[in-house]
């Protein structure tokens, strides 16, 4: 059986003048005396001091970048800086050589366009390494504050047949044979030759599962992935991204607003609680990627300078009529700076979006009440009969990272919505009988997992928070 000592562990409690074998890969081989060894726990490393007398020469010559190594010796106070302790080594293993000729990485600064390219290394440097533990820190919190406060957790279907969007880009899943399409008389592919018997997709929201859920447990969220054949290559889109989506009965959409905010505090405040020196690094490398730029289009604030103003500041809520308003009458647009007009009944646009969390209120904004004709059927109709009962969550850089509404609960009203979005009622029967046999007021909303992880560690590529990236021609891994 294996047995080591985590390197987080050390550091944390030091076992000074104790015997320990730690194990990990090379990060830095300084003067062929200290080796600063990293084994994924923490984002710090831990110095191994080694007099390579004691040690053959071919075992010392294979102690390069990236190698993997198990060292065991004595923790001792560092003599040096840069480190409170360090360990004298006593033996050296080396557990897998790395042949530095044909290495990708090497022991320098490397772009992020070409890590994306070696996803199955990237997770080595010491960027990535911090952003996929907060990934994971993220994640944890995620499950914790809905089973803390009494959410269930819903697994919905990935493969579906129905478009809770009504978008249209979605994967096909099928397993009919491409060359050779059974056909109905009338020409078109006969899907009731296919495996499920109808046409069926990859899911782009677990949302309308979650009602159901909701309709009987009362308080439900889903964690899953999603999927989205939108042929966009962005910093903000991927082609298969995760979402949270809550959904709770006897919810309107005062109550949607607060929660959304309460949980994304918490998950902040998560990290910044036990992720510290992950999100020191980070802030460190924005600071250096920015040091050059001119003053105007530099971060207004450090990165955990910013996630604590976030937590420490109400939210500003405004209407969506109000959101307009205010950009028509904004200094960008009487100077033409906007690229796209805002205009009511059209969706507001990223440069939108980040001129009233930027520039007007400098904080996380809610808008709500948006015009029904640019929303999702199912979304409650008000008492205008122009806007339906939904909020967006927008944040610094990123713009929207929660989307949500107070869902339609009323029959007669939702049949009317489903009609004028051409909604069939056949194939959402089971929908529709949520608001007949018992339906309840409830409400709502999506948080893109990569958007939130974007947002808390400070990179600016959505394919740089997931491990694996899907994208518009970009399947590797």
């Amino acid at each position: 059986m294996i047995t080591r000592t985590e390197i987080a562990k050390i550091l944390q409690t030091p076992p000074i003048d104790s015997d320990v074998t730690v194990m990990g890969w090379v990060r830095a081989y300084r003067g062929r005396r200290f080796i600063a060894l990293y084994d994924g726990s923490t984002s710090e490393t831990l110095q191994i001091v080694v007099d390579f007398e004691n040690f053959p020469e071919d075992l010392i010559s294979k102690i390069k970048f990236h190698a993997c190594i198990s060292v065991t010796g004595t923790v001792v106070e560092s003599q040096g800086s840069g480190q409170a302790v360090e360990v004298v080594a006593k033996e050296v293993e080396i557990l897998g050589e790395n042949n530095l000729e044909d290495y990708p990485l090497q022991a320098k600064k490397q772009t992020v366009e070409f890590l994306r390219e070696q996803a199955h290394l990237r997770m080595r440097t010491a960027t990535f390494s911090s952003v996929f533990r907060i990934r994971h820190a993220v994640a944890y919190a995620v499950n914790k504050y809905f089973n803390d406060r009494g959410y269930y957790y819903l697994h919905t279907p990935i493969i579906t047949g129905s478009d809770a969007e009504g978008a249209g880009e979605m994967f096909r899943v099928s397993t009919l044979d491409p060359e050779d399409l059974p056909r109905t008389e009338e020409g078109t592919v006969d899907y009731n030759k296919d495996f499920f018997g109808k046409p069926t997709n990859l899911t782009v929201s677990g949302q309308l599962q979650a009602e159901i859920g909701a309709m009987a447990l009362g308080k439900v969220y889903t964690f899953g992935p999603t999927f989205r054949a939108e042929n966009s290559n962005t910093t903000r889109h991927l082609s298969e991204f995760w979402m949270i989506e809550p959904e709770a009965a006897f919810f309107d959409l005062e109550n949607d607003m607060d929660l959304a905010e309460d949980f994304v505090k918490y998950l902040i405040n998560y990290v910044l609680d036990n992720f510290d020196s992950d999100l020191q690094l980070l802030d460190k490398r924005i600071q250096n990627a920015e040091k050059n730029l001119p003053q105007a289009d530099r971060r207004p604030m450090g990165l955990i300078e910013m996630l604590r103003f976030v937590v420490e500041n109400d939210f500003e809520r405004i209407t969506y009529t109000e959101a307009v308003n205010m950009l028509r009458n904004s200094k960008p647009f009487k100077k033409g700076k906007f690229e796209f007009e805002p205009v009511w009944g059209v969706d507001l646009q990223a440069e939108h979006e980040r001129f009233l969390v930027e520039k007007k209120f400098k904080k996380p904004v809610i808008v709500r009440d948006y015009p029904k004709d640019i929303k999702a059927f199912y979304m409650r109709m008000n008492d205008d009969d122009k806007t339906v009962a939904a909020m967006d969550v927008l944040f610094p850089y990123i713009g929207e990272v929660i989307g949500g509404s107070q869902r339609e609960e009323r029959q007669d009203m939702l049949l009317k919505r489903m009609g004028e979005m051409n909604i069939s009622e056949e194939e959402l029967w089971w929908y529709t009988d949520l608001r007949r046999f018992g339906g309840a007021p409830h409400a709502g909303f999506g948080l893109g997992f990569e958007r939130m992880v974007q947002f808390i560690t400070g990179i600016t590529n959505i394919r740089d928070v997931i491990p694996f990236p899907r994208a518009p021609r970009t399947a590797e891994f």
